[in-house]
């Protein structure tokens, strides 16, 4: 078992409750350029960056003049229209005091831009908390690349075996993976386990870890995929 060193946080659906809040602008946006996309459809998606979601749900590339004003719009009606009324999970801020105190070095690796970062981590009172933070602005292509976990890593100045992602989604423990980095997964974001197999341990929420946390990965440490088969060893946490 390899010790841990640092933790690597994505943000959305992870410590704050914000992944049905992503869909609907984005669906909005969409509908204002006359294209319909069921929530679902949407939903499921959301823990990708727009790079990836957009060219998924219509007809538009992320940098075309069509892509570049859906975004735009989809940004400013999740500042405006949801953004106030987001809380964090409970337990978050707990949590990553924990980690604090136990040596743990902190970074965020997020799909979404450095303007929305930065308010979510205010929201979640976890922003003195973390010094180094990576968005999409540090990464060529969003999750499930793994671009933005090394921009993390980089940032931690850690070795990948070393080191934990905590994310919500599919698409992190891709991207975890790849970079050679073990993930745990939290139910909250609204994937059930099917979805997050490969994950080193699952728990339903920053609380729930913050009670298992003695007998977690965090502490107890993890097998990394990078050195064994590519698929990390699953602990359970029902």
């Amino acid at each position: 078992m390899k010790p841990v060193r640092g933790v690597i946080l994505d943000v959305d659906g992870t410590l704050v409750d914000s992944n049905d809040a992503h869909a609907c602008a984005w669906i909005e946006a969409l509908g204002e350029h006359d294209i319909t996309v069921p929530f679902n459809k949407v939903r499921k998606l959301i823990g990708m960056g727009g790079d990836k979601l957009l060219p998924a749900v219509c007809d538009f590339k992320a940098d075309s003049a069509e892509g570049k004003k859906v975004s735009k719009r989809r940004k400013e009606i999740f500042k405006s229209r949801y953004l106030p009324s987001l809380r964090p999970f409970a337990g978050v801020r707990e949590l990553l005091q924990r980690m604090r105190a136990d040596g743990l070095e902190l970074a965020v690796a997020s799909s979404a831009r450095k303007e929305e970062l930065e308010p979510l981590l205010k929201l979640c009172r976890v922003d003195d908390l973390i010094a180094a933070r990576t968005s999409a602005d540090d990464a060529d292509n969003s999750k499930p690349d793994p671009d933005v976990v090394h921009a993390a890593l980089a940032e931690l100045n850690m070795p990948a075996s070393e080191v934990l992602l905590l994310g919500d989604t599919p698409y992190d423990i891709e991207a975890g993976a790849r970079a050679g980095v073990g993930v745990i997964a939290l139910r909250c974001g609204g994937w059930g386990d099917a979805d997050l197999a490969g994950a080193a341990a699952v728990y339903n929420n920053p609380a729930d870890l913050l009670a298992r946390y003695d007998s977690s990965p965090l502490v107890k440490g993890f097998r990394n995929p990078a050195e064994e088969t590519g698929t990390l060893d699953r602990v359970r946490a029902d």
